[in-house]
Formats: C-alpha cells, sequence, structure tokens
C-alpha cells in the first residue's frame, strides 16, 4: 500500500495534466456544444502510451498498471472528463482482446487498437438488459466459421464512430453461462447504428444503438470459450469502474479549482467569498472528500493490481464512493458560483452534466452496493 506518488509516477501524472490543459481543457466547452469527438487529439494521446495503458509490450502497450491509469484518467479529466472517460473504455475493450484473446487475436487487433489508429467500443447494455446483464438477448448462431448475429446493444460509447466492437452475444442458453464475447469489425454488414443520443452530459463522444442484423462474424474472432462472455465481461469491468471513479475525481477537482479561484475575486457584502467562514467550510469540506476518494481510488487499484481475493469488491466500493463524491463535489463548487456557475462560460455546469452519469455507467452505484452487500454475507457464512 502507497500513501505518496514515486517519482515515476508524478513523471507520468504530469505528463497527463500537462496534455490535458493544452490539448484538451482549451477546446472542451466546444467539443460539448458542437457534440465534437475529438478523435484526432486522442490519437495525439496515444502517441504518449494513453492508448494501451495496460496492454502487453510485445502487442504495441504500455505495460503499465492499474494504479497508472487511475493517476492517467484523473488527470486527462481535469481537462474534459468526458474526452478522458472514452479513451477509459476503449483501453478497457483493448485489455480484453489483451487479456482473453489469442497470441493470433493480439496481434491482428491490438497493434493498431494501443496507437488508436482503431479505436474500440465495449458493448455490453441492451434495451432490456442494463443492470441485469446476464439477460441479455442479442444471438449468435454458429453456421460454419461463422456465428449469425441479431439483436441490439443500447447506449454504446463511440458507437458509429469506432471500428472494432467488443460485444457479448448469446451463444447458448439462458444466464450467465450462455454468454461469449466476439470481437467485431465495426464495418460488418449487417452492423448498422441507431442516432446519435440527445444526452445530458458526455456530448463530447457519441453514444448510439448497435444493431446486428445477420451480421457475420468469423468464429475465430470469439475470446476464449463459448460461455465465458459473462466472466470477460465482469473482468474488464473491474478496471472501467476504477477509470470512471478515476475520471469523476480529475472533474471535481478542476471545479474545485474553479470554484476556489472564483472565491478569491468575486466579493459580497464587502468581502471576498473566500473570507467568509461558512463558505470556507464549504471548501475544506470538498478537500476532505475529494482526498478520501482518491485514497480508496488507489486502494483498489492496488489491489487490482496484486489480484487480491477482495479486489472486485473494493473496485464496487471505490467506485460508489468516488463517483457520489466526484458529482457532489462538482455540485457544490457550482453552487459557490452562483447564478455564473449556472452559465456554459464558466465550465463548471459541463462538469456536473458530465459526473452525473458516471453515477449510472459502468455499473449504477445501486448494483455497487449488491455487489458489496453479497460480498459481506458471503464472508460471514
Amino acid at each position: 500500500m502507497q500513501f505518496a506518488l514515486n517519482e515515476d509516477q508524478v513523471v507520468l501524472r504530469d505528463m497527463a495534466l500537462a496534455f490535458a490543459a493544452e490539448k484538451i481543457a482549451p477546446h472542451a466547452l466546444r467539443w460539448d456544444e458542437e457534440k465534437h469527438f475529438p478523435v484526432d487529439v486522442m490519437r495525439e494521446a496515444a502517441t504518449l502510451g494513453m492508448g494501451g495503458i495496460y496492454i502487453r509490450e510485445d502487442v504495441g502497450g504500455s505495460a503499465m498498471t492499474r494504479f497508472d491509469a487511475a493517476l492517467i484518467f484523473e488527470a486527462l479529466a481535469t481537462g474534459c472528463p468526458t474526452t478522458s472517460a472514452f479513451i477509459s473504455i476503449h483501453n478497457m475493450a483493448s485489455w480484453m482482446i489483451d487479456a482473453f484473446g489469442s497470441d493470433t487475436q493480439r496481434h491482428q487487433w491490438l497493434p493498431k487498437l494501443c496507437t488508436m489508429e482503431l479505436i474500440a467500443s465495449y458493448c455490453l447494455t441492451e434495451p432490456g438488459a442494463g443492470s441485469d446483464a446476464a439477460a441479455l438477448r442479442t444471438r449468435a448462431v454458429r453456421d460454419g466459421d461463422h456465428y449469425v448475429l441479431n439483436g441490439q446493444k443500447q447506449f454504446i460509447s463511440g458507437a458509429g464512430r469506432t471500428d472494432v466492437l467488443v460485444a457479448m452475444v448469446r451463444t447458448g442458453g439462458d444466464g450467465p453461462g450462455g454468454i461469449s464475447t466476439l470481437v467485431i469489425d465495426g464495418k460488418t454488414p449487417g452492423v448498422s447504428f441507431g442516432a446519435n443520443e440527445r444526452k445530458m452530459g458526455w456530448n463530447a463522444q457519441p453514444t448510439r444503438a448497435v444493431i446486428f442484423e445477420n451480421a457475420r462474424v468469423p468464429v475465430a474472432n470469439r475470446l476464449s470459450e463459448e460461455g465465458t462472455g459473462f466472466k470477460i465481461a465482469m473482468a474488464g469491468l473491474d478496471g472501467g469502474r476504477l477509470n470512471i471513479t478515476a475520471c469523476s475525481l480529475g472533474g471535481a477537482q478542476a471545479a474545485l479549482d474553479k470554484a476556489r479561484a472564483y472565491m478569491k475575486d468575486r466579493k459580497a457584502f464587502g468581502k471576498r467569498l473566500d473570507e467568509f467562514q461558512a463558505l470556507q467550510f464549504r471548501l475544506a469540506d470538498m478537500a476532505i472528500e475529494l482526498e478520501a476518494a482518491r485514497t480508496f481510488l488507489w486502494r483498489a487499484a492496488a489491489a487490482l493490481d496484486r489480484k487480491d481475493p477482495d479486489a472486485t469488491m473494493l473496485c464496487a466500493m471505490a467506485k460508489r464512493f468516488g463517483t457520489d463524491v466526484g458529482f457532489e463535489v462538482a455540485n457544490h463548487a457550482l453552487q459557490l458560483h452562483g447564478g455564473y456557475g449556472y452559465l456554459s462560460e464558466y465550465g463548471i455546469e459541463k462538469i456536473v452534466r458530465d459526473l452525473r452519469v458516471h453515477q449510472i455507467l459502468e455499473g449504477t452505484n445501486e448494483i455497487m452496493r449488491l455487489i458489496v452487500a453479497r460480498k459481506l454475507i458471503e464472508g460471514a457464512r
């Protein structure tokens, strides 16, 4: 367990912070307003090793740790939580190929994914299967050397603009044991996409349905054995929950920094806002909550790196706590700005909108509580 960063980690974090400040933050409001997906900037990030953060080196990955990834995604999110979150999703989908794919599959897909020449989407959720992911219905029927896919995925980040879809599909009976994972070329005939959803936040990345209509996917594109897809999906989500927590903390830290600067300049009743004790206490509580969430995130990331038995539970705990804290800190920062916080030019309302969905995706925070409760009850037996 570590409570301070070593020299290499400081350099890594500062590199990501500098990239966020120079390449992301100046454009974040425009990207949100125009619903612009900054693929070119993400590919620049990939040149710094951020396209395959915890992918093995033999296929072009950076072979870093989950702890390192948490530092990177928090830093990138200070510029734009949405952009950082998509890079995290791309890394999660790519890692699933690295961790569960054959050597042939790894060398086929990962070199271009690590450079983000190819961009990946993670496809689990369906219109009738959100929190109950094991109820997914997208069907893949074996036909010789191919599967024929029919069904629909919902709320897929990057869909329509990404090149690779890592999709969980039903190859067997009901329940988690009937699910397999396929790597699908986004240009496969029979694969189409819905309209870009109109969302509260996360406007700098498209969100669409993915529709399969008799799409033929080679059996050779299946990761691991039939029936292991649900396990693969859940393994990906352990890391994904850490990543999205880091994005929440980065966005909240940016909101806190904006509030501190605003309170130093803004006066009311003849005093600067930061001279009012009640508002000082509010700032202190925001900083305390953020630091507690960050420490929790680091603990969970270290546990996942060590493959501790309680890593899944700690990831769920950190996600529930960190994404709730991130949203609340950003919301308080908006309040400290008064009416100006509600104006888009100050950048606070965007952060609030972007962070709200973090309490829903990668498993809702209610599901995080369910995971923790089940682990606790199992441990008591």
